[in-house]
């Protein structure tokens, strides 16, 4: 998967494709999609969501460029594969999800990974998490119709966020990076993702 699928389209970054060779991504997936686990194609998980594909979960983790000692936040837990990415690969990931159903899978999946730098909870992720802001790095799983003011407010100088930015049906995945002067924005490529529900997103 690693070779073919992720560097092999252009993914560089060591620490990305060493993180995507230790997280076992059977551990995430449907028993009944367990023969798909390494397709490179996102797969259905509870509650009408997905798990992105190996190539795309990559790709938002290198527009981070994480270096180890960062504080990041992740709207959309979902099945807890990213996160556990991201966890890797940072110092301290905290992941908003709004089903209760997936955030307490995914928080069993994780703790018997072993993994200790993470926080999860139930909530409205448009919203983002203050109490824990300003953030390294945000990555929202899900299509936006814009991005967020919310998020772009807890992110830190220096910071990026990586977001799906379009309508309901394809989006344009965009990475936004936060200096002294204001936000710079640039579309990375064209996705699909299921959508970003909530406030500052589309409504249920």
């Amino acid at each position: 998967m690693v070779r073919r699928q992720i560097q092999g389209k252009g993914i560089k970054d060591p620490r990305v494709l060493d993180a995507m060779g230790r997280v076992p991504r059977e551990k995430f997936v449907l028993a009944k999609d367990l023969r798909e686990t390494y397709a490179d194609s996102p797969l259905p998980i509870e509650c009408e969501q997905t798990i992105s594909q190996p190539y795309m979960v990559s790709l938002m983790t290198e527009c981070l460029q994480l270096k180890g000692q960062e504080k990041v936040l992740e709207i959309g837990t979902g099945s807890g594969y990213q996160t556990a990415i991201l966890c890797l690969l940072s110092k301290m990931v905290y992941s908003i999800e709004k089903h209760q159903e997936l955030n307490a899978r995914a928080a069993t999946i994780l703790q018997e990974l072993g993994f200790e730098n993470v926080r999860l909870k139930v909530g409205d992720g448009t919203k983002g998490w203050p109490e824990h802001a300003p953030y390294d790095g945000i990555m929202v799983t899900a299509g936006a119709p814009e991005i967020p003011q919310l998020l772009i407010d807890q992110l830190a100088i220096g910071g990026r966020l990586v977001i799906p930015v379009g309508d309901l049906y394809t989006q344009v995945l965009k990475r936004l990076v936060r200096s002294e002067n204001g936000c710079e924005v640039e579309d990375v490529c064209g996705c699909r993702f299921v959508p970003l529900v909530g406030e500052c997103g589309w409504k249920a």
